[in-house]
Parts: structure tokens; sequence; C-alpha cells
């Protein structure tokens, strides 16, 4: 299974390599299997070494457990390792760069600079074979600092407190997603798969349109952005981004069912921070723009 997400199209978060297969039943530490990319002695297994194969005996059987496979707790910590990051650097920029009349422009050139930054670096980090803990790392400090800059740009310029109230609603958004997960209540279907896909795709073409009106017009270009559509369409931008946390847990779940190696785990806690910050934006949009709708 691919995700809408970039960082977890890569090999090694899919139950068949690639291909669909949504109602499969991972067992971890299995014996071979062709549908299993991560099943030790596999030529799917990218990460497989079987030591029968080396010694030449017992070419079919099965090599022992991973010692060095990921964890729930692997990915717990490395998710708590970036988002705290980002947090830290968001609080650093809140306080330390001013963002009163005199240096309003400043302010803005910064955080536009961080974000295109964070941007770059999230492409790298996307598209590396192996996952790069340091630039990880380095992606959630930049786009700490971009967020932290606008989060105190809303506050003191459209709606005090926002920042805290898109905090709260990011972490709703998060538990309410995951105990939907856990329960069952969603499930991540080929069908569901595919109209998050749908859904994700159309939705940043149309915001990409959007900015170019913007940018070549002046104004909120198409007014997608803002005012009563601006509403709606945040509204449609965390149900997107709910989604896709909901396809980051089937994904990184299929990753530890079948003993994606430890490093992984750093891939599956950037895809997560991508995700919350995502949505983290739109709530602060969408709390802006219902404030000064009041």
């Amino acid at each position: 299974m691919r995700s809408s997400n970039p960082v977890f199209s890569r090999r090694g978060f899919s139950r068949d390599n690639g291909h669909a297969g949504f109602n499969a039943a991972p067992q971890a530490g299995a014996a071979t299997t062709g549908a299993n990319p991560f099943a030790q002695g596999t030529a799917a297994n990218p990460y497989a070494t079987n030591p029968y194969a080396q010694q030449g005996t017992q070419p079919g059987a099965p090599a022992p457990a991973r010692t060095d496979a990921m964890t729930i707790d692997d990915v717990v910590t490395r998710t708590a390792m970036t988002l705290g990051l980002v947090v830290v650097a968001a609080a650093i920029a809140w306080w330390v760069m001013p963002v009163d009349q005199a240096n309003l422009g400043s302010a803005y050139g910064v955080a536009i600079g961080a974000a295109i930054i964070g941007f770059v670096l999230s492409l790298v980090n996307s598209f590396k074979r192996r996952p790069s803990p340091a630039l990880i790392l380095t992606y959630a400090a930049f786009e700490g600092v971009f967020l932290g800059i606008v989060s105190n740009i809303v506050s003191v310029y459209v709606a005090p407190g926002a920042a805290m109230q898109a905090v709260l609603g990011t972490m709703a958004v998060f538990a309410g997603v995951l105990i939907a997960y856990r329960t069952g209540l969603i499930r991540v279907t080929r069908r569901f798969y595919g109209f998050v896909m749908a859904a994700a795709i159309g939705f940043m073409l149309l915001m990409m349109v959007n900015l170019l009106f913007a940018v070549f017009g002046g104004g909120d270009g198409l007014g997608f952005r803002s005012g009563a559509l601006g509403i709606i369409f945040g509204i449609v931008a965390i149900v997107i981004g709910a989604c896709i946390l909901a396809l980051n847990f089937k994904q990184v779940e299929d990753g530890i069912a079948y003993g994606a190696p430890r490093e992984e785990a750093w891939l599956a806690a950037f895809g997560l921070t991508v995700t919350l910050v995502w949505i983290y934006i739109e709530m602060l949009r969408l709390v802006a723009i219902l404030s000064g709708d009041d």
C-alpha cells in the first residue's frame, strides 16, 4: 500500500511491496512469503539476510527473527524527538523574533525562508533511500521556526490565543483518529486509500491554482483561503489530514508487523510529523478566519 504522504510511499512500509493488499493478515516473524517485504530470506526484502543461504544448507528454511526490528516504542520515541524539536524551535522563534510593526517584514522573511528550507528538506528526506536522523531533525527545527513566527503573528494581529487553540485542535484530531483506528471505526481499505489519494491530490492542485492567481492577480486569488470558502476548505483540509493520519497509522502498523529495520522508525516519525504540521497549519488558518468573521 502506498500513501499520499510521500514519506510512506517508499519501500518498506507496504504489505505487498507497493500493491494494494489491505485484507492481508500480517504475522510478525512468519516464514518467508512474497507478500511480505520484510520476511527473512525473501528477494523482496532488501534487509533480509538468510544465514542458510550463505552456508549452503537448508535453502528453504526461514532465517531467524530480526533482532533489530522496528517496534512501536521506537516509533513513539523518534516521533517525540521530532515533534519535541518542532515545539522547542517554535518557542524560541516566538520569543526571539519580534513581530512588531517595525520588524514585521523581517519576521515574514525569516518565516518564508524557514518554510522553503523545511520544504526542500522534506523532499530530500522523502526520497532518500535510507532515513537520515540528522536531516529529519534539521527539517523539524526549520519547520518549528516557521510555525513559531507565523503563530506569533496570527496571535498578535488576528486572533489572540489562536496558537493554543490550534494546538488543542491538532491534539484532538490526532487522539480522535488514533482511537477510531484502534477501535476499528476507521478501516484503511483499498477504497479508503483511493478516496484519500484522490482528495489529497485534488486539494493540492486546487490550492496551487489559487496560489498562482494570488501571486499574479493579488489578493487571495480565487478566495479559497478566506471568508466562507476559506472555512469550508479549511475543514476539508483538516479532514484530509486526518485521513492521511489514518494511513500513517496503518503503514506504521504494517512496518512493525513485518519487522522493518529499526532505522525506519525515523521515517515513520518524519511522516507523522509532516502530517501533524499540516493539520496544525490548517487549524491555525481556520481559527484565524473564524476570529476575523466575528
